[in-house]
Formats: C-alpha cells, sequence, structure tokens
C-alpha cells in the first residue's frame, strides 16, 4: 500500500511549494498534483511543511572517552534524534591505536546493528598514521566510509602531526574521500592547560579560556593550507570562531575546497554558561569550548551567506551525576560533551523564526548538504522522486518545550532548560515507515539501516 502526504508545503534547499508526496516502497515515487490512487493512505498535512529529514553529520553514541562512555546509545541516541527530525546520524569510528580500522568498524556496526531506530553511516578518526593506514582507508571507502577525522588537539591521545594530515589529504585528493579536521592547537593548549593548573584555576569556565580561539583560527588556517597544497578538499568540524570562520572564508575566495559546519551550542550557549556557578557550568564543557556572546552572530552570518556549510550537533552526551562530576576540582576530568541530537531542528528553525536564515537554508544546513557532502544526495536530503522517503512533517505552529523533562535523550539535564522555541514536529518517516506521530515513537530498534557512502562530490 502506498501512503500520500497531501495538503503539505515542500520544503527543499531550493524551492518551497504546495505538493501532494506519495511513496511506494520506502521510495519518493512522486511530487506533485493528482499523484494519489484509491487504497492509498493519506497523511494530511494541510498547514504543514514536508521537508526531508535531518541529517546529522557528527554525533559520538556509545563513545568510551575519558574513563567513562557517552551516556546514549545507538538506540537511545537515535530515538531522540528521531523525535527532534532527525532520519539520518553519521557517527566517527574511533580506532584504538595499533588496532586495524577494519576492526574498528566492526566494533561501530555491531554497537549500532539491531539498535538504531534512524539511518546510521559512519566517518572513521585517524588515531596514527603507521605504514599500512592508507590501504586499510582504501579498503573502507569500498565498504561504504569515504570520510576521515584528523585531530590537531589532544597530544598523545588523538592528535596526529601535520605531515601525516598532509599525507591523509593526498591520499584524499586521489580517493575521492573527504578528510575532516577537528582544529586546535593541542599543544599549546597542554602548556596554557598545565599554567592553569598550577595556579589553582581548575574550575569549569578554566576549560573554555585554556582554549584560546586564535588557536582554533591558527589551526584552522595551518590545515587548510595543507589541504590547498594537497589539492584536496577540507572539512573543519565544530567550527566556534570568528577567527577560524575568517582562515574558511578567506579560503573559499580564493578557490580551496574548504567546508565547515558548526553547532547549535555555538548559536545559543556561551562562556557565560560555563561560567554557571556551584559547577553547573561543567554541563556545557565540550571541545572547542564555547565562546563570548560575540562570536555567535558571526557564527549565523556565515551560515546565512554560505561560508558555513553544515550544522551538525557532535552530540556526546553525559550524565550530570556520576560523569560530569568526575571532574569536580579539576576541569580536565569533565567528560567534554553535550546533549543536543534531539534539539537541532528546532534550534535552528528558531533561526529562521528570529530572521537568521531563511526556509529553505533550514533544510539545506540541517538535510540537504550533509547529504551532498557526505555521499549520500539524492538518496538522502531530499523530498523529490526516487530519494528515500526520509520525511518529516513540521507544524510551525508548534512550540517546543527544550528542558529535559520534554526531550528523550538518555542524560539528566538539559543545556536549553527552559528554553521554548517556535515549531515543532509533528510526523517522522525513515523509508516511509512512520517512527515518530504526534510525540509517540512508533518505530522499533533495528529499524535503521547502514547506508553507504559514495565519493565526495560536493562543489
Amino acid at each position: 500500500m502506498a501512503t500520500v502526504i497531501a495538503n503539505g508545503t515542500v520544503v527543499n534547499a531550493a524551492d518551497t511549494f504546495r505538493a501532494d508526496v506519495r511513496i511506494e516502497n520506502g521510495k519518493v515515487t512522486a511530487v506533485g498534483n493528482d499523484v494519489a490512487r484509491p487504497g492509498d493512505e493519506r497523511v494530511d498535512a494541510a498547514g504543514r511543511y514536508v521537508m526531508p529529514g535531518g541529517i546529522d553529520a557528527h554525533t559520538h553514541l556509545d563513545m568510551p572517552f575519558m574513563g567513562t562512555t557517552s551516556s546514549d546509545d545507538f538506540e537511545t541516541g537515535t530515538i531522540a534524534a528521531a523525535f527532534g527530525g532527525t532520519t539520518t546520524v553519521v557517527d566517527f569510528i574511533i580506532p584504538e591505536k595499533g588496532k586495524s580500522l577494519q576492526a574498528a568498524h566492526a566494533a561501530w556496526r555491531a554497537k549500532a546493528e539491531g539498535k538504531a531506530v534512524v539511518d546510521y553511516a559512519f566517518h572513521c578518526c585517524l588515531v596514527e598514521m603507521a605504514p599500512g593506514t592508507l590501504a586499510e582507508m582504501d579498503a573502507l571507502v569500498r565498504d561504504g566510509i569515504t570520510s576521515f577525522k584528523v585531530f590537531t588537539a589532544y597530544p598523545g591521545a588523538l592528535m596526529i602531526d601535520d605531515g601525516a594530515i598532509y599525507a591523509a589529504l593526498r591520499w584524499a585528493a586521489k580517493s575521492g574521500a573527504l578528510i575532516q579536521v577537528h582544529a586546535e592547537n593541542g599543544p599549546a593548549i597542554a602548556r596554557i592547560v598545565e599554567e592553569m593548573i598550577a595556579s589553582g584555576r581548575t574550575d569549569p569556565v578554566h576549560h573554555g579560556l585554556s582554549r584560546p580561539s586564535a588557536l582554533e583560527g591558527e589551526a584552522t588556517s595551518r590545515v587548510i593550507a595543507l589541504a590547498e597544497v594537497a589539492q584536496a578538499p577540507v572539512y573543519i568540524v565544530h567550527l566556534t570562531c570568528r577567527e577560524a570562520l575568517s582562515a574558511v572564508r578567506d579560503a573559499r575566495r580564493r578557490g580551496v575546497r574548504a567546508f565547515a559546519e558548526t553547532c547549535p551550542q555555538y548559536l545559543y550557549c556561551s562562556l557565560d554558561d560555563l561560567a554557571r556557578p556551584d559547577f553547573e557550568g561543567a554541563k556545557y564543557v565540550c571541545s572547542p569550548p564555547l565562546r563570548p556572546k560575540e562570536h555567535q552572530d558571526v557564527l549565523w552570518r556565515g551560515l546565512a551567506v554560505g561560508d558555513l556549510q553544515t550544522v551538525a550537533t557532535d552530540h556526546c552526551p553525559f550524565y550530570f551525576r556520576g560523569q560530569k562530576e568526575m571532574g569536580r576540582g579539576d576541569f580536565r576530568k569533565i567528560p567534554n560533551g553535550m546533549p543536543t541530537i534531539e534539539s537541532r531542528l528546532p534550534l535552528m528553525y528558531q533561526g529562521v523564526v528570529d530572521g537568521h536564515i531563511g526556509l529553505n537554508k533550514f533544510v539545506d544546513l540541517v538535510s540537504t548538504m550533509p547529504a551532498k557532502l557526505f555521499g549520500l544526495y539524492p538518496r538522502k536530503g531530499a523530498v523529490a522522486a526516487g530519494s528515500d522517503a526520509d520525511i518529516v512533517i513540521w507544524n510551525p505552529e508548534r512550540r517546543t518545550d527544550l528542558s529535559a523533562s520534554h526531550m528523550h535523550m538518555r542524560v539528566d539535564y538539559s543545556p536549553y532548560e527552559g528554553r521554548i522555541v517556535q515549531g515543532g514536529v509533528e510526523r517522522v518517516l525513515v523509508r516511509g515507515k512512520t517512527i515518530v506521530d504526534s510525540g509517540r515513537f512508533t518505530g522499533h530498534a533495528g529499524d535503521g539501516r547502514f547506508q553507504e557512502c559514495g565519493a565526495f562530490s560536493a562543489k
């Protein structure tokens, strides 16, 4: 039996129009008028937007980190994603040093299979460049993993040197893959952290103050220079500040294929939150850190004009009690990460309401450009004939409360406690199956499928 979403307003990245959407066998088969047939299931979307499901291209589910593990696994995290209008997540495989990338891939597939309720794909982190690493990367590309993340931060743990980053970029230029970069000057930050701890500055706010925005800007400029010499595209993850954005903007203007994402927490939270009293600031510890409020308008402008291409979450939640509290008296021990997977679309739609971005730009940032950059388009990221029927029916009149008691993430707080935003999810379909309907979860663990990513091709 086919399903027809009738009377809605279809919103894609490039256009908005009134149309019905016909779905058969998990695919959109027609968008237009008179697409219904006798016996079709009919979903009335009058007064609603019919949009492609969100694609969150930066999540950390069931991830070991800093002596603990992120609190959302692939079941709880993707249920929360679905309630927030996200129908595909791209999570990060993090190999152990000395172990094969293929073994890490198998481990992350095992974490997701039978649990995820939305579709999922993977990036792979590169924590070392051993003699056989490039060959292993070739194998992962054949398996549908075409993006790889490197770190200029976390020396002694995740950081690799500039020569290794250059080697990865040169390989990517020939293989059709995309290198992502966590860009902060890790060695300099390590020195600043030592100085702060030695002088007794141990509160959560000093996590932010120990990682100055200038050092994010410097690292961003440096890796873009490496990419320019390597003639490779590069993608900066979780960009937070004007210095880093300036580096990306300048590179794009001279023809470098530089792309960047930011995250809702950098648009709505600030260094002031890190400075909350009674250790409450620990709830806002993430890396790179929250910045002073004046960076927020710069980021919104970057989104509006296309200097920033995507909005992801870096969703890496930890309970305040029992996990974040590990860092009382020493900010170095606070697990880095914030819960945002469910709040991303509501917060970004509020940007439409507030006039920061347009409706089509909203769809582009949260769905279409992530699909294009990571080899999922046009299967994902559009409401169009032939695309997967990953669809969000969005009610622009709904009010969405982002307080913890209204959210579905497995964590004991919300960074946006008490915030009520305009607009929200009414129904979510993944490959034609309704998994959220008017606030009820109607899906099942294991509904999500692994998605192979294609070669990088976005312009």
